[in-house]
Order: C-alpha cells, then sequence, then structure tokens
C-alpha cells in the first residue's frame, strides 16, 4: 500500500514530468531534461528549504542564551524547558520547522533520485505515462556530446564529488557552522562537519560513477542549486541577525 502511494504520488508524476521535458527540449536530450526537472523539484522546495535554513541560523544565534538558561535552572528541567520555549516565541522560532522541512522533501528527492537510477530512458514505459503526457519521437542519452547519460562518466562523477563539496563548504561556513561552545555536542558536530565537507563528496563521486551519467547530473544540479541557496541565505540571515540585533523580531518563518 505504501509503493503503491508513493509511486502514485510521487514516483509517477516526477516520471511522466521528465518524459514530457524529453520531448519537449531541443534535440529530446535527457540530460537536459534532467537539469530542468531537478531545478524546478528545487524551486518547489525552496519555501521550505529556505524556512528551515533561517531556523537553523535563529537557533545559532539563541545558543549563547540558551546556554545561559541551562545554567541558571540547572536541575530544573521543568523551568529550563518553559524559559526556553518562551525564548523561542519571543524570537519568532519554530524549531521543529527544519524536522517538517525534511519529511517534506525526502520522498519527493527520493522518487526524483530512484526515477534517474532505475529508468533507464533507452525505451520509455508507457504503462506509467498519463494520457496527457507527450511522449518523445527520439530520445537523445548524449550529454552536450561529452557523456552518455545512460552510461558510466568519471568527468560527471567527479564534478558530482567537486560540487557536493562546494556546497558543504558553503554551509559549513555559513548555517550550518559548528558550535563553538566545545563539549560533546560542539566536538560531534566537529566530526560530522569534517565528514560532510571531505567523506560525503566522495561517497557521492562514487555513487554517480557506479550507476548513471543522470545519477551523476541530479547531484552536479542539486548541488549548485544547494550552494547559490546557501548564498542567497547567507546575505539575507547576515541583513536580518547582525552583531547589533542577534535575535530580530522578524527571526524565522514559521
Amino acid at each position: 500500500m505504501i509503493s503503491t502511494f508513493f509511486h502514485a504520488v510521487f514516483y509517477n508524476p516526477i516520471y511522466n514530468a521528465l518524459v514530457a521535458l524529453v520531448a519537449l527540449v531541443p534535440g529530446s536530450s535527457v540530460g537536459v531534461a534532467v537539469i530542468l526537472i531537478t531545478i524546478v523539484i528545487r524551486l518547489v522546495l525552496l519555501p521550505f528549504s529556505l524556512s528551515a535554513a533561517r531556523t537553523q541560523r535563529a537557533m545559532k544565534f539563541l545558543e549563547p542564551k540558551i546556554k545561559d538558561l541551562k545554567e541558571k535552572h540547572k536541575g530544573d528541567k521543568e523551568k529550563e524547558a518553559l524559559e526556553t520555549l518562551a525564548l523561542y516565541r519571543e524570537a519568532r522560532v519554530n524549531p521543529f520547522a527544519s524536522i517538517l522541512t525534511v519529511f517534506i522533501q525526502i520522498p519527493v528527492l527520493l522518487a526524483l533520485y530512484w526515477v534517474f537510477l532505475y529508468e533507464p530512458f533507452s525505451t520509455i514505459d508507457t504503462a506509467r505515462l498519463y494520457a496527457f503526457t507527450p511522449i518523445p519521437h527520439t530520445v537523445s542519452l548524449e550529454f552536450l556530446g561529452l557523456a552518455s547519460i545512460a552510461g558510466k562518466s568519471i568527468v560527471l562523477a567527479v564534478f558530482a564529488g567537486f560540487t557536493q563539496f562546494l556546497q558543504a563548504h558553503m554551509a559549513l561556513s555559513g548555517t550550518m557552522k559548528p558550535s563553538t561552545t566545545g563539549g560533546m555536542q560542539g566536538d560531534f558536530q566537529k566530526v560530522m562537519g569534517m565528514q560532510l565537507k571531505y567523506v560525503f563528496p566522495f561517497l557521492i563521486a562514487t555513487i554517480s560513477y557506479t550507476t548513471s551519467g543522470a545519477i551523476a547530473l541530479y547531484f552536479i544540479t542539486t548541488n549548485l542549486a544547494g550552494a547559490l541557496q546557501e548564498w542567497h541565505v547567507r546575505r539575507k540571515i547576515h541583513a536580518e541577525f547582525g552583531p547589533q540585533n542577534p535575535i530580530p523580531e522578524t527571526a524565522t518563518a514559521t
């Protein structure tokens, strides 16, 4: 039942949109269609991503005050929790916004990834198509004449890893910068940051190379979109959370 729901709500609509784009783009290029559908879905999810990023940054600015509350009400968890929630309300921060955003994005992004992974596009699965979905007469699996979308590409794989490193670097120097308060939490954040910046790009490059050029293009596009998002959020947050006004009333969208 869950599989049927997932395919009906997420997988099939994305597959149909991708097939329609292949039919509409010049040259019926699957590579161009992969980039376009990834951008469209990132734009649809952008409000949720921005909300989560702004919330995360607001939480970072609230860290010193939360630490003071922990010291002030040491041993009184109920009082600490009440005043922490009051602090969130005062700053208009919803600490659960990031969790909600993740739950919204995961099925969409998984469906997008699985479509690229399981659909070869050398043949169109007409059984999944809606009646109004245009069927491309020809399909080009060559991306800009440089690499095959269906086969492995070391160039696209390396570029996928590089763009993942770029996105991680921008995130870790911006809204995801590890805590400087020290302790176990700070050490954990530093370790996770190092893995995100240096290990994850290698994993992305490996996955991209061992699957297909379509997966590599998906990672490249979503990583570049993520890097642009980080740049945009950093500019907006810098304006809203300047040193003279660390917790503005409009700190975040909830």
